[in-house]
């Protein structure tokens, strides 16, 4: 899984805390969460409710999450976005 699909780690996470591994877990969703993917974000904050994940882990990861979603954002992509959504492609 190293410099994997963000989807895969986040999969790897889901099954390691069903296997009751949740410090590998919640590694695996930091992770992905810092690639950008949202399920991931979602997860660590669930895990930060049921008290897995510690606030200034979930602060760090969500800066970092943060900052993996702005270096993707550009006028090209928006513009690509909205011209596949009015043509029925997504």
């Amino acid at each position: 899984a190293i410099a994997g699909h963000p989807q895969s780690r986040h999969n790897l996470g889901y099954y390691e805390m069903r296997s009751e591994r949740y410090d590998r877990g919640v590694k695996h969703w930091i992770i992905a969460a810092t690639q950008g993917y949202d399920g991931s974000m979602k997860a660590l904050m669930d895990a930060f409710r049921r008290e897995f994940v510690g606030k200034d882990v979930l602060a760090a990861t969500l800066r970092a999450h943060k900052a993996a979603i702005d270096a993707t954002k550009s006028t090209q992509r928006d513009t690509a976005e909205i011209f596949f959504r009015l043509k029925g492609c997504g």
